[in-house]
This record gives C-alpha cells, sequence and structure tokens, in this order.
C-alpha cells in the first residue's frame, strides 16, 4: 500500500511545539540538565515493541528537531508499512540532551498514531473481498483531528466528514426536531449550496424509503444487523452511497461488509485504539 500523502509542516508544527511546551514547563528537563553533559552525542533508534502499522513519522521528527536542529532522523519504516517486534523504525542521532528531551513527546505522538493506523489495518482487513470501504468518524482527540485522520489513512482507511462544515449529516435528533425526515430533508436542502451533499441517519427501512422518495445522496444506516443492512442495500439500489455503522469490530464486520455496503464507518479507531508500544532505544555514544 503506497504511503499516506504528508501533511504539510505548518499543521503539525503548532500540535508538537504545544506539547513540548507542556512537557518542559517552566524549567526545562531536569534530569537530562543535570546528568548529561553538554556537547555529548548520541545515536539512538525508535524499536517496535509489538507488531502494527506506522504513522506518525513526521511529527516525532519535528519533536527532535525543534528541541535541536542538529538532531538528525533516518527513516528505515514509512508511515502506511508494517513493523514486528524488534524492527528498527528510525534511527536519531546528535545531541544526547535533546534527543532525551524530545523522547517522550515524539514517542507520544508516534505511539498513538500508529495505534490508530493498526486498528484501522485490523479492521480494514477483515473485510478485504468486499467493496465496503472503512471510514473514521468526528470522533477524535481535541486538537489532533487532521493527524489522527491522517493515521486512518496510513492504515489503509478512508475519512469520514473532517467537520461540521464539510456536508450535512441529518441525525436522529435533527429529525426529531425537524419533525420528520421529509421535513428535514427539505430543510437541509434549502439551507445549503448545490455542491453540498447531503446524508441521513435512518434507523428503519420505512425512514429509508421516505429519504428515497425525498432524494438524498448517502443513507447512514445505524446499529442495523446483517439481514437489515442486506435489504436497506437492495431497497437503496444504487440510488445513494449506503454507510453501515454502531460499534463495528473486526469480528463483525465481514458479515457487515457483506451486506454490500459502500462503507462501515467506525469510531473507536480515533477514540479508543491502543498504543502501539514503541521505544527509543540507546545504541551509542558518539564523538
Amino acid at each position: 500500500m503506497p504511503p499516506p500523502q504528508p501533511l504539510p509542516r505548518i499543521m503539525l508544527e503548532p500540535l508538537v511545539r504545544a506539547a513540548l511546551l507542556e512537557d518542559l514547563g517552566r524549567a526545562g528537563d531536569l534530569t537530562t540538565d543535570a546528568v548529561v553533559p553538554p556537547g555529548v552525542m548520541a545515536r539512538t533508534a525508535l524499536v517496535a515493541r509489538q507488531p502494527g502499522v506506522i504513522a506518525g513519522l513526521d511529527l516525532a521528527r519535528l519533536a527532535f528537531e525543534l528541541i535541536d536542529p542538529g538532531i538528525s532522523m533516518q527513516i528505515e519504516r514509512r508511515d502506511g508499512e508494517e513493523v514486528s517486534p524488534g524492527d528498527v523504525i528510525a534511527t536519531i542521532s546528535g545531541p544526547a540532551r535533546g534527543i532525551l528531551t524530545a523522547e517522550r513527546t515524539a514517542l507520544n505522538f508516534l505511539g498513538h498514531l500508529s495505534g490508530v493506523a493498526s486498528a484501522t489495518a485490523s479492521i480494514v482487513g477483515a473485510v478485504r473481498g468486499h467493496k465496503a470501504k472503512i471510514v473514521c468518524t468526528r470522533k477524535t482527540t481535541p486538537g489532533l483531528r487532521a493527524v489522527e485522520k491522517y493515521a486512518v489513512r496510513a492504515g489503509g482507511g478512508g475519512n469520514h466528514r473532517f467537520g461540521l462544515d464539510d456536508a450535512v449529516l441529518i441525525k436522529d435528533n435533527h429529525v426529531a426536531i425537524a419533525g420528520g425526515v421529509a421535513e428535514a430533508l427539505r430543510r437541509a436542502r434549502a439551507g445549503v449550496g448545490h455542491l453540498v451533499k447531503i446524508e441521513l441517519e435512518v434507523d428503519t427501512l420505512e425512514q429509508l424509503g421516505v429519504a428515497l422518495e425525498q432524494g438524498v445522496d448517502a443513507v447512514l444506516l445505524d446499529n442495523m444487523g446483517p439481514d437489515a443492512l442486506t435489504s436497506a442495500v437492495a431497497l437503496v439500489a444504487g440510488r445513494a452511497v449506503t454507510e453501515a455503522s454502531g460499534r463495528i469490530t473486526p469480528s463483525t464486520a465481514p458479515a457487515i461488509a457483506a451486506s454490500g455496503v459502500d462503507l462501515i464507518s467506525v469510531g473507536w479507531l480515533t477514540h479508543s485504539a491502543a498504543v502501539l508500544d514503541i521505544g527509543l532505544d540507546f545504541l551509542s555514544v558518539e564523538s
């Protein structure tokens, strides 16, 4: 799988800078400054402790560079690549003080985003052979949406909305307040421009029928089992994009995908993915 398109540095630097400032606090790295003499050069390696998919190397590199521009990072495994325990992901060389000070921030970003990519890859693999594409949601860590969605792409998935301004997604509470599916769709169509897509969340085949009569670009089939999803896909008959959602896991995803839906949206990829265990191992002191 080709690596995802890198995000521009201007998007990443504020995130990394804020994380470093949070860690440095009011007095800097007391431990490293006391224990490591100035001028010591070191060579270290980012090493995978468990299998997974890598994401977040650009943020890790930035953490080291912002602390000390003299630190260099040699990539051995790119974002989107699978790793096994013991694999060297990258080597970092330069001033030892800077490497140690930036270590935790670099690992926080790399471990978290690699965890998101690995979780995505697990469910993408589970539906391989079906047309359904795995996509994430807006259930992201505040401030980290762009990089978490990048990590989903690194794991082979796709992205749903990035924000409320991407498209119209009419959910159950919108329908309830509007007074019904038909009225909610009418208001949405009247309220947005001709280039804006409209998706509607439906819980029943009856609601789906009304949505199709009114015209809709996509339907979110919420918490439907495989049989209901199969019926819904047949009813849609290609007139709208079909999306399944609702606590879908790698074990349940194959049956969901077999219904013929176009998309499977999974919120836990970004809000609950386990961190991928990656360590920074000391290799040598360099003169």
